[in-house]
């Protein structure tokens, strides 16, 4: 992959919460780089997902959603990491949903456009417009919101358009060598994959009961003598309430919530996995720098 017309670079996408950026970006990559939620802000930490092919390594940064109101040190952290991944990257993915503009897409779409980077306009979830007919005065209207390399009709879950996004973000990228194996699908560990699988199962069941100051921790991680791998998980919580209701009624919310995980990373790692999940407070955690840095925000 060092061949003089290899391309490679870094893809900045970012949007408001919940528009599918994370969607969007295990598509691309093939893989689950990110965990997907209903719940806004589920992505927290910037997360390079890695496609590799023949002709070019592009390397997708799924970024914290954009928000105005910064309400904690977590929030703060989450926006200096989106905007930060603007200042690197070598194109910009400003995702909308179609059909819905909103100020804080704007917001998104004006920090973009100040990166100087070459910007592209994705209009996710044209699946759900009807009739189809109404998609072509949308991309008119969004491409006379600013100067953009391309505006792009996409479903990121049904992967309609994304072999043309590919092909555009193949010939927008500069040329140079692969940063990353070509085996390789994200920058980050397994502790911190193993831990983002925990933290979805549990946002999944919990929806409007979900405390935001919710963080998983994985504190032990190894093999046993017969191949199996021994998980030990810690879910933070900021008050004694909220870790009552994460356990559940009986344990029943945290025992349901750790069985689809363990099933999830048997499969992700095809072997047998043995997973012990305990919940603990630390109170006001995502207010204060050090406990943020200790579970790896770093806001980098």
């Amino acid at each position: 992959m060092s061949e003089p017309d290899f391309r490679c670079g870094f893809v900045a996408v970012v949007g408001r919460p919940n528009v599918g950026k994370s969607t969007l970006v295990n598509a691309l990559v093939g893989r689950k780089v990110s965990i997907v939620t209903s719940r806004p802000q589920t992505t927290r930490q910037r997360v390079i997902g890695v496609a590799s092919t023949e002709r070019a390594q592009l390397l997708f940064v799924d970024t914290p959603g954009m928000h105005r109101h910064e309400k904690h040190a977590l929030n703060k952290l989450m926006n200096r990491s989106a905007q930060s991944s603007l200042a690197d990257a070598d194109v910009v993915l400003v995702v909308v949903e179609a059909g819905r503009w909103t100020e804080e897409d704007e917001d998104v779409l004006a920090r973009a456009q100040a990166a100087g980077r070459p910007v592209m306009l994705l209009l996710n979830k044209i699946d759900r417009i009807r009739p189809r007919e109404a998609v072509l005065p949308m991309l008119q209207e969004a491409a006379a919101r600013g100067e953009f390399a391309a505006v792009v009709p996409i479903s990121a879950e049904r992967g309609e358009n994304l072999a043309r996004l590919r092909e555009l973000l193949e010939a927008a990228v500069p040329e140079g060598p692969a940063l990353f194996p070509p085996e390789q699908w994200s920058n980050r560990d397994e502790r911190f994959h193993i831990a983002e699988v925990v933290r979805e199962k549990l946002m999944r069941r919990l929806r409007d009961e979900l405390p935001y100051g919710l963080a998983v921790e994985i504190e032990r991680l190894g093999e046993s003598e017969q191949g199996r791998l021994e998980v030990g998980a810690v879910v933070w919580v900021e008050r004694e309430a909220h870790k009552a209701i994460v356990i559940g009624k009986g344990g029943e919310m945290l025992k349901a919530a750790g069985q689809a995980a363990r099933l999830e990373l048997k499969a992700r790692f095809e072997r047998p996995v043995h997973l012990e999940i305990w919940v603990k407070v630390r109170e006001r955690w995502t207010d204060r720098e050090a406990d943020l840095k200790r579970l790896g925000y770093d806001g980098d």
